[in-house]
């Protein structure tokens, strides 16, 4: 079945949308950690800005989805962007004051914004028919083709604009905030907080959170992400490490923002085809070849080549992670499931960029890749746990 017009103009606008959003974050990410090291008393709080970034995008996960579920998306991604306007704002505010903890509290509006642009995933599945369901998050996560192009090329060419570095890199993202208001502000989307349409009662969260489905959907994503930023935030300290410039570094990011969102272009569709939890899988594996090649060695192909794998296999592993946890709950249990998952993802995913600074400082680029290993294995072990129970299910229902 083809979507209707108003599916594929909402789901325009949400790719847009996300565009900015990622083109914001990848900026972030590419220079926080460097403008961190420049500011802090300690090389070990380098990375700090970018874990507070994650605590309060986790923060504001439930807020953001409780408000919006009673004003609606529409105006809680208009207030994201204006938490992102401002962000940059204070950003290059601090560099030119050369204060650390207001530079701190920049990223963390950047966590807000973060809180409510996650969302966009889910408001286009939410308006999008079942067999659309899967395409309309992939397409939406298409956005970050942008962003891996724009994001470290901002990046590269803004760090010594004006007289403070790095200054111009942030007022550039508070003008991304600018357009992806205007963008949001033009939606026309369902309202999630009126009247369901479904005989059955809502369950309490703890129940939707105990299912097998909800679990494995979870780890997936969680695991995705914060093996990801893990490992992303702490590159391109690493990658200074080795001796390599920024113009390196940048180069590498983007690469990897391109492995993270190019196969959003046919992850929907590879799901469709071979179902959601082959495509998890296959992600997890490619996050465990990343990690074969990061400890393989420290030249810039190494760090090129696993972070196009650590980005491919992010990606399989969110979509596919959101993709399942959209059965994992009824109509009237959409805001809470979504608020729910999210927080817990990004409650680990801040845990995991905190510990990047400290584990690389202390122990080395292997130490961070190394890490990894048990969770992915986790991973592994919940897909195949539930593909062989659902394989049980279905035989004893064919029977």
């Amino acid at each position: 079945m083809n979507p209707t017009l108003t599916e594929q103009r909402n789901v325009a606008l949400l790719a847009g949308a996300q565009a900015l959003f990622q083109t914001s974050s990848v900026l972030v990410m590419t220079i926080s950690g460097l403008v961190g090291q420049r500011l802090a008393s300690s090389k070990g709080l380098a990375t700090l800005p970018i874990a507070l970034m994650m605590v309060a995008a986790a923060a504001t996960m439930i807020p953001a989805s409780l408000m919006m579920q009673r004003f609606g998306r529409k105006q809680g991604f208009a207030l994201g962007t204006l938490l992102g306007i401002l962000a940059g704002v204070v950003a290059a505010a601090a560099i030119a004051l050369d204060s650390f903890w207001l530079f701190v509290g920049a990223n963390m509006l950047v966590g807000g914004y973060q809180g409510f642009a996650q969302y966009y995933r889910f408001a286009a599945a939410d308006c999008a028919s079942p067999d659309f369901k899967s395409r309309a998050i992939s397409w939406v996560m298409v956005g970050g083709v942008v962003a891996a192009l724009a994001g470290p090329n901002i990046a590269r060419f803004t760090q010594g604009l004006g007289p403070v570095p790095f200054a111009a890199s942030y007022l550039v993202m508070a003008v991304l905030g600018v357009f992806a208001l205007a963008l949001v502000t033009r939606l026309k989307l369902p309202v999630i907080g009126g009247p369901v349409q479904s005989h059955e009662s809502a369950r309490a969260l703890s129940v939707i959170m105990r299912q097998p489905i909800f679990l494995t959907a979870l780890t997936g994503s969680t695991v995705g992400y914060a093996v990801m930023l893990m490992v992303m935030t702490a590159t391109p300290l690493a990658m200074q490490i080795c001796g390599q410039s920024l113009g390196d570094a940048a180069t590498v990011i983007q690469w990897h923002v391109l492995g993270m969102f190019v196969p959003s272009f046919f992850t929907g569709n590879l799901i469709l085809r071979f179902g959601v939890l082959r495509i998890m899988a296959c992600g997890t594996l490619l996050l465990v070849g990343h990690v074969a090649i990061a400890l393989s060695g420290n030249a810039f192909l190494h760090f090129l080549s696993g972070l196009i794998l650590l980005g491919v296999g992010w990606n399989f592993l969110f979509i596919g992670g959101t993709t399942l946890l959209t059965q994992a709950y009824r109509p009237s249990e959409r805001a809470k499931t979504q608020a729910a998952h999210d927080f817990v993802m990004f409650a680990v995913v801040s845990l995991a960029s905190f510990s990047a600074g400290g584990l690389l400082n202390g122990f080395g680029w292997a130490a961070v890749n190394w890490t990894v290993l048990p969770f992915l294995a986790l991973t592994l072990g919940m897909i195949w746990r539930y593909g062989v129970s659902q394989g049980r299910r279905l035989a004893a229902a064919a029977g």
